[in-house]
């Protein structure tokens, strides 16, 4: 079962989160379109008050394995979630690399593009250890952090065909996720703007029913 909350801005979001009962935390850092919620240095002392439990989870456009592992481990994340086009080579390189650091690799969903994710699944696949389906915005051009929904059915049906467990993610709330899991049948969920208020701040109520009502479709 996998409950990300991606998204702190300081300690009372931490703080909020933890509580919460979720089992992962992101922090979205080297954004091409989204501003970030914190300096990368803030982003690492937040991350080392992170219980040993808690996944830490680095989502990140960078599209290099040097980047990539330079930024994982001066945050000293768990798990590293690539948002942008990383090449399967530079994947190899990571995991060669750090064997230790998981990987998530995004599936970004647009109207008519299943069987141009479905080549990414069987490319990707052996060299990832999860999959995270997302939303594209047309509009500004976000591949993720979008609070928008996708059509579920395609996330359902990449469900179906990877042999790595996906996670979904796209304009999830507490009021959608347990519908979502139900249609999906997705190994877990990732939330964002979904559990904030007007502020940007996490919403100790909101992060609550989400992680509450995740789990009771995912156990379901």
């Amino acid at each position: 079962m996998i409950i990300q909350i991606a998204g702190v801005r300081d300690e009372k979001d931490l703080g909020i989160i933890i509580d919460s009962g979720a089992t992962d935390i992101g922090f979205p850092l080297r954004l091409p379109v989204h501003k970030e919620d914190t300096t990368e240095q803030e982003a690492r002392e937040l991350i080392l008050r992170i219980p040993k439990n808690i996944h830490k989870v680095l989502i990140t456009y960078l599209n290099t394995a040097r980047e990539i592992l330079e930024l994982s481990h001066y945050l000293a994340v768990d798990i590293v979630q690539l948002h942008g086009p990383v090449s399967v080579e530079e994947i190899k390189k990571i995991k060669l690399a750090d064997p230790e650091l998981k990987i998530i690799k995004s599936l970004v969903v647009e109207k008519s593009n299943l069987a141009e994710l479905t080549k990414t699944i069987k490319e990707l696949e052996q060299f990832v250890d999860f999959f995270i389906t997302d939303t594209y915005d047309a509009k500004t051009g976000a591949s993720g952090a979008t609070g928008k929904t996708h059509d579920w059915n395609i996330s359902k049906k990449i469900v179906e065909l990877s042999t790595k467990p996906v996670i979904l993610a796209g304009g999830l709330t507490p009021e959608n996720v347990g519908l979502a899991i139900r249609t999906v049948k997705p190994a877990g969920v990732d939330v964002h703007t979904g559990v904030e208020n007007d502020k940007g701040e996490k919403d100790a109520a909101l992060v609550s029913k989400f992680v509450r009502e995740a789990k009771k479709a995912l156990i379901g």
